[in-house]
């Protein structure tokens, strides 16, 4: 509460309506996404003051499906929310009113990154205030993880760890790309992921080519490139691996391919230092996978952060200009794709460390033939 309280005072509001999801679990700690908080400090208090002292008020509202739930996951995080429940007898825009009534409020900030504009302008039109655009207000504190944090994004990539060296022992000639998709997937909720951050990705073959293939009947053949993207989500936060195989044995094209982007990843890895630029990062694999002849086949960012939601700020491409700090998550992800012949990604997500880059995956990465 009192960074919100802060962030009120510097940007001159009197509240601060989050609607987000993820913002949700972030700031209040209640896990069940539907539902909105309203912080506000009263304005004809001292502007001087902080706090209680300025007449600050945190209320998650809720409806009766989370009432009991929103109650004991807010008191566990402490982060100073009361819950109340809204209802036919107590509706939300009445309740919201009230509060904002109570502090005088003028001007309240929301989430405009999220918010679709259907919901702003009935946000708009029933609370009576000028709603203020936070931009990232909200998500620039995501950015560092906590210890805590980083120990549960630590626990979510070993579950993928787990799923990857149970698939080595599946994968075969004649099973589909949705089989793979599918065992994945059992493995990583097997081992104490309660959801996936993503839907799965299998691509083998020519799909290979296709960064975001989605899994289809194909059947995995001699050959074949199989790439698989695949996460977890472990009490909340997310986790993000990319690991690329061959099926029986390499061509010499696919292995030079491969060289090139697990070489580019290291190369990363070992660049990347605090204080760097993102997209400084980003230049160090992209230079050398250009310089091999394949520059035109690498499309996408280098990476980006992870946390309660699988693509967080900052990322690592050619236009981010943030600095990195320790604390950071970023995932390493160079790809090569090559239109009818296939394509490799290899990925780690770890943390930005006052030694450089420390990876939280652990599973081989060197190419395997099946």
């Amino acid at each position: 509460m009192k960074r919100l309280t802060e962030m009120m005072t510097d940007r001159g509001l009197q509240g601060i309506l989050i609607t987000d999801a993820y913002s949700l679990r972030y700031y209040t700690g209640f896990r069940g996404g539907e539902g909105v908080a309203l912080c506000t400090v009263n304005s004809a208090r001292s502007e001087d003051a902080v706090g209680e002292e300025a007449g600050s008020e945190a209320i998650l509202y809720v409806d009766s499906r989370y009432t009991e739930a929103a109650g004991q996951e807010t008191e566990k995080a402490g982060h100073g929310f009361s819950v109340r429940e809204y209802n036919h007898d107590a509706p939300l825009f009445d309740q919201l009113r009230a509060q904002l009534a109570a502090a005088h409020a003028e001007e309240v900030g929301f989430e405009d990154r999220s918010m679709i504009c259907s919901t702003f302008s009935k946000y708009h039109k029933e609370l009576g205030v000028k709603l203020v655009p936070l931009e990232d207000a909200l998500l620039i504190p995501r950015q560092i993880k906590t210890e805590q944090e980083l120990e549960l994004l630590k626990k979510a990539e070993s579950i993928g760890d787990l799923a990857f060296s149970h698939i080595l022992k599946f994968l075969k000639p004649g099973i589909t790309e949705l089989e793979v998709a599918a065992e994945l997937e059992y493995s990583m909720k097997k081992n104490g992921a309660e959801g996936l951050s993503f839907d799965t990705i299998v691509a083998s073959g020519l799909h290979s080519s296709m960064p975001h293939a989605i899994p289809t009947e194909k059947k995995l053949e001699k050959g074949d490139f199989v790439t698989m993207d695949f996460g977890c989500i472990y009490q909340g936060y997310c986790s993000d691996m990319t690991r690329t195989v061959v099926i029986g044995k390499a061509s010499e094209e696919q292995r030079k391919i491969h060289h090139t982007v697990l070489q580019a990843q290291l190369k990363a890895m070992e660049g990347l230092r605090p204080g760097m630029r993102c997209r400084d990062v980003d230049k160090i694999a992209r230079d050398y996978i250009r310089d091999a002849g394949y520059g035109e086949y690498f499309g996408h960012g280098l990476g980006h952060s992870v946390g309660l939601y699988i693509h967080e700020s900052p990322a690592l491409n050619t236009r981010d200009e943030t600095f990195l700090v320790p604390g950071m998550i970023e995932t390493i992800e160079p790809g090569i794709y090559v239109p009818g012949f296939g394509g490799v990604r290899i990925e780690d997500m770890g943390v930005v460390a006052e030694s450089g880059y420390r990876s939280f995956a652990h599973s081989p990465k060197e190419l395997i033939e099946l």
